[in-house]
């Protein structure tokens, strides 16, 4: 049997917790082993490992009190390098988005995201893709549009890779994708971890931007 996807969540707001505790209770795959207010007590657990079980996934909210939660990526990532971090706020702050981006996010949620939406978004997220609001996932195209283009050097990205890439920088989901392409969801995610390895990119913002910058992804295709 598969071992279930291990999600820490650090969200002040108690209502919320709970709607999202619920949610993870209803499903097989995925088992909640952290709930915290702040960043600095989710810290703690990463970095005592009180639960004595990988934490897979961390739903993170910005606005927190005291630490925020782009202050609390960087220590994250120092006490569980291998965890992925899903951004679940309601700031629509260009540079929050962004940073959160440059910081290493897997995924970036908006809190209005439905259920199904965030569930779906860490199987995504734990099967080699990403998850990114569809507005956001245009704001972020829209922005890396100014990144002049080097047409030297590009790595080898075939052309279903490139269709996958494109829908990801659409904000489409693995299932979604896989659905548009009539391709089986295994092989999306095969492909998206392909261009990650040519790309050298360890998430999906990461894989935009550069395919961008090479001049793979152009602006309006």
């Amino acid at each position: 049997m598969k071992k279930p996807i291990h999600v820490m969540m650090i969200e002040d707001h108690p209502e919320f917790r709970e709607i999202i505790e619920f949610a993870i209770g209803e499903e097989d795959d995925i088992e909640l082993v952290g709930l915290y207010g702040n960043a600095e007590q989710g810290l703690r657990q990463l970095q005592e490992s009180r639960t004595g079980k990988t934490v897979d996934i961390v739903l993170l909210d910005l606005n927190l009190p005291v630490m925020s939660g782009l202050e609390a990526m960087p220590w994250i990532k120092k006490y569980s390098p291998d965890t992925k971090i899903i951004i679940l706020s309601q700031s629509t702050r260009q540079t929050d988005v962004l940073l959160a981006i440059k910081r290493g996010a897997a995924g970036y949620l908006l809190k209005s995201s439905t259920m199904d939406e965030i569930i779906e978004g860490m199987r995504s997220v734990m099967n080699g893709g990403a998850t990114l609001d569809k507005g956001l996932a245009h704001f972020i195209i829209n922005s890396l549009r100014r990144i002049p283009c080097e047409k030297k050097g590009k790595p080898r990205i075939t052309k279903r890779e490139k269709e996958v890439l494109t829908l990801v920088a659409e904000g489409l989901s693995q299932k979604e994708i896989s659905s548009v392409m009539q391709i089986a969801q295994s092989t999306v995610t095969a492909h998206i971890q392909n261009v990650y390895k040519k790309l050298d990119a360890p998430n999906a913002p990461a894989a935009i931007s550069k395919a961008f910058k090479e001049g793979i992804l152009r602006p309006g295709e």
